[in-house]
């Protein structure tokens, strides 16, 4: 049985799909792996917890569009500072869509980049085969800040790490630090593997889907479209009310959990 939690739901559910269907023959970055080759063990039951559908997909989601250097932070368009003083929520529609494409558009360059810069580093032919960067502002998502946008229980201008703002630019940001190969791999989401709603899509065994009605961190959306994707005919989707990503303060609310899954794995007669 394999449970997948928060980032990672999407890794787990990819070892799984690659268990149950084994496809992938090269990484992200084209280099050889040959998974597709190896009999890996299947779970036979999946619960996927206050999990989200993918780094990539939450980057997406997540980076700051108002960039306009990836070198120096400080430059930035004031149109796309979701965190500018004279701010209002609940967001306008328009700017949310303006803000929603922007951040796309940011990630796809970044994208470019890295695959441009790994592109040279082959061509070259030398024993420099990899580097490493940063990336500011990551930590941007609309949701955390306006609780009107695909609400749930959360609270509203805060998040699992604190002050959005504060993390936005701080040292321990999603995707902060990276490499050319692990940007492919986890945060690209036209290359990545993880792709959680297309593993989803392979899933066979029987399944779990544990939302919680506070998170603070995956959005609302997600846990559902993990559910709606995946193909197993036994499955099952529940809200745990009230409950926050880490269970942080809930006691309460674990023991409903740890409750929850010990039922429906024994009612699979997978435990005593």
């Amino acid at each position: 049985m394999i449970i997948g939690w928060s980032g990672g739901g999407s890794l787990s559910l990819l070892y799984q799909s690659q268990a149950e269907k084994p496809t992938i023959e090269k990484t992200a970055a084209g280099d050889p792996c040959g998974i597709a080759n190896t009999r890996l063990p299947a779970a036979d039951a999946f619960i996927f917890q206050a999990a989200h559908t993918g780094r990539a997909r939450m980057l997406a989601e997540w980076i700051d569009p108002s960039v306009l250097d990836e070198n120096n932070p400080e430059r930035i368009d004031p149109e796309l500072d979701l965190y500018a003083p004279d701010r209002r929520t609940p967001f306008d529609a328009d700017f949310l869509a303006h803000f929603r494409s922007a951040q796309r558009a940011r990630l796809q360059r970044r994208t470019d980049w890295v695959k441009e810069t790994l592109a040279a580093l082959r061509r070259r032919g030398g024993n420099e085969v990899e580097r490493g960067f940063v990336t500011h502002r990551t930590l941007a998502d609309p949701r955390f800040l306006d609780a009107s946008i695909e609400p749930n229980d959360r609270p509203e201008g805060t998040c699992f790490m604190g002050v959005p703002e504060t993390v936005n630019n701080g040292p321990i940001g999603i995707a902060r630090f990276s490499t050319l190969r692990s940007w492919l791999s986890q945060w690209s989401p036209e290359d990545t593997h993880a792709d959680g709603v297309r593993c989803a899509a392979s899933l066979t065994v029987p399944f779990l889907a544990i939302e919680h009605s506070a998170d603070d961190a995956v959005p609302q959306p997600h846990v559902r479209q993990i559910f709606d994707a995946v193909p197993a005919k036994d499955k099952t989707f529940t809200v745990l009310k009230g409950a926050n990503h880490y269970f942080i303060g809930q006691p309460d609310q674990r023991e409903q959990a740890a409750a929850l899954c010990l039922a429906w794995l024994a009612e699979r007669g997978f435990v005593d």
